[in-house]
């Protein structure tokens, strides 16, 4: 069994990539993610991979499209405005079916905002850029998870030819824990689509565009197939105490971890709290919280932002019980205390005793 280490989150993004076979970090420094760029560096290096700064976010992203596209594992990782200024190739990669992988390690906004651990980027990453593409969304709530998912999204941006986002609360990036590394792989799956010569063959094309409309629907549709294809195999969340609750909450990320401090207090006080925490934030596990509705009547979703998974919450509810809204922003990290209070208001305790 493989020993744990102690390493800060920003690290182990690019643990996680090594073992995931990523032989290319291409970057552009901004707090609080600036530490992986700079750890990829020395670890590049021992490893024969290229670490690279770019001399921007959008030189980063259209990078990352030919790396992706000559079958390359290659990631970045990135914050706020620096992902937002990263589409710029996004929905090109989607388009073409090119796998890439991009980490961000979320900041306060809106627009430059500060450096401080926020989860402000769930909108731009389901659509920072124009069309009807879709990205997979993976939502880490701790140091062991910033490594795996990196890792796991390796795997999904090959299996499916999709670009994946990995948004990680400023916080984790920062913060150092206890983790085991993921064991790494020995091969790469084959990639008879790549850019890789053309002897022998007809040559591979990535550009899927068609200015006819017929024809451009004709991509939307079929990328919509697939699309429906990830919605069907790929939703992750984690449950907890979802039979029956007093009360069921709806966080992603690190705030799911700070509701599973809440749980264990309120089991003192007689108070059932159930937790939803939606691991993909794309594709989002409707089902699993629209049969969780039935058995409750109070949900409650808590984001360290002004609302960005809440609206998917009420969709997949879809109007059986209200859902409530607790959110600090800016960068501010709500506290045990404060989610403690605004369950027993929603609740409407009085006097001990839970009004159901």
């Amino acid at each position: 069994m493989k020993k744990p280490v102690f390493m800060k989150g920003n690290e182990a993004v690019i643990e996680g990539a090594i073992a995931a076979g990523c032989k290319a970090v291409l970057g552009y420094p901004i707090t609080p993610s600036t530490e992986g760029l700079e750890y990829a560096v020395k670890r590049m290096r021992q490893i024969g991979g290229i670490a690279k700064q770019m001399e921007s976010e959008a030189a980063v992203s259209h990078a990352l499209y030919g790396a992706g596209a000559v079958g390359i594992r290659a990631m970045t990782i990135t914050s706020g405005p620096g992902f937002n200024w990263m589409h710029d190739a996004v929905d090109y990669m989607a388009t073409s079916e090119v796998p890439t992988n991009i980490i961000d390690i979320m900041r306060g906004g809106p627009a430059l905002g500060n450096i401080a651990p926020s989860q402000s980027d769930v909108r731009s990453a389901k659509g920072g850029a124009n069309g009807d593409y879709r990205t997979i969304i993976l939502a880490p709530s701790s140091v062991q998870n910033l490594a795996d998912f990196t890792f796991l999204a390796f795997e999904l941006a090959d299996k499916w030819r999709n670009p994946v986002f990995v948004l990680g609360d400023g916080m984790l990036g920062q913060m150092k824990e206890t983790l085991i590394l993921p064991e790494p792989i020995t091969e790469l799956p084959e990639k008879p689509w790549r850019l890789s010569g053309a002897k022998n063959r007809p040559p591979n094309k990535f550009i899927p565009f068609d200015l006819n409309p017929a024809g451009l629907e004709a991509i939307n549709k079929k990328l919509d197939r697939k699309y429906n294809q990830i919605k069907e195999t790929e939703i992750r969340y984690e449950a907890i105490n979802i039979k029956k609750p007093d009360i069921l909450v709806v966080a992603f990320g690190l705030v799911a971890r700070i509701i599973k401090s809440v749980i264990k207090e309120a089991e003192k006080e007689n108070l059932s709290i159930g937790l939803i925490r939606p691991i993909t934030l794309w594709p989002f596990p409707d089902e699993v919280i629209n049969q969780a509705a039935e058995r409750t009547n109070k949900i409650l979703v808590v984001e360290m932002n002004m609302g960005q998974i809440v609206d998917d919450v009420r969709l997949a509810v879809n109007g059986k019980t209200p859902v409530k809204f607790y959110g600090r922003a800016g960068g501010l990290i709500t506290t045990t205390e404060e989610i403690t209070e605004k369950i027993k208001e929603v609740l409407n305790i009085v006097k001990g005793e839970v009004q159901r």
